[in-house]
């Protein structure tokens, strides 16, 4: 091999290195070429607990609507995901309908939607969904919530998570007013 064929081939070989190098450094292709997506961010969580809202969960099965007088003065819409609406189901089906299923299992997830509520425009004695107030996120793991009952939580406005503070008031709360019924409020509507 003569020293212009080994140029050659040296020259080739740091050509390919630094194609490679920049290949890697550019990111991966897809197979057709295109630009792959970048990794979505990850939810924010909520603090204490690590609870974020659930993607698609505005496609879950409705569980109950609520009525929030006094100072909060909201429409409140629950919806469970699968395993919880099998958990309310079975409950509605026992002979003790009130009970329901208690404990509910592990990945049992609720969210409840919230908003003011205001005036219809077109039916005065109608109350319709005003602003967004809050969505919040309540997830069964009996493991990883041990010291809450087996419940984690996530009080969310315009998709941030609420504050420490107000994260601290969400299992108190439950203890006190729901202990006998798995710490959940809602009731599935008839």
């Amino acid at each position: 091999m003569n020293d212009l064929h080994r140029e050659a081939v040296r020259l080739g070989l740091v050509s390919v290195l630094v194609a490679a190098v920049a290949a890697v450094m550019a990111g991966p292709l897809k197979a057709d070429g295109a630009e792959p997506q970048k990794p979505a961010e990850a939810a924010p969580a909520s603090p204490i607990y690590g609870v974020t809202v659930p993607k698609g969960y505005r496609q879950w099965q409705f569980v109950a609507p609520a009525l929030e007088a006094g100072e909060l003065n909201e429409l409140r819409a629950v919806l469970g995901n699968a395993t919880a609406i099998a958990a309310y189901e079975k409950g509605a089906k026992s002979e003790n309908s009130e009970k329901g299923t208690r404990p509910f299992p592990d990945g049992t997830v609720l969210v409840k939607l919230a908003w003011k509520h205001v005036p219809s425009p077109e039916f005065a004695t109608a109350l319709v969904p005003g602003s967004p107030t809050t969505v919040q996120v309540m997830v069964k793991d009996s493991r990883r919530y041990a010291a809450t009952g087996g419940w984690g939580f996530g009080r969310f406005i315009d998709g941030k998570p609420a504050d420490l503070a107000q994260h601290q008031t969400c299992f108190a709360c439950h203890a006190a007013l729901v202990k006998d019924r798995d710490y959940v409020f809602t009731r599935l509507a008839p």
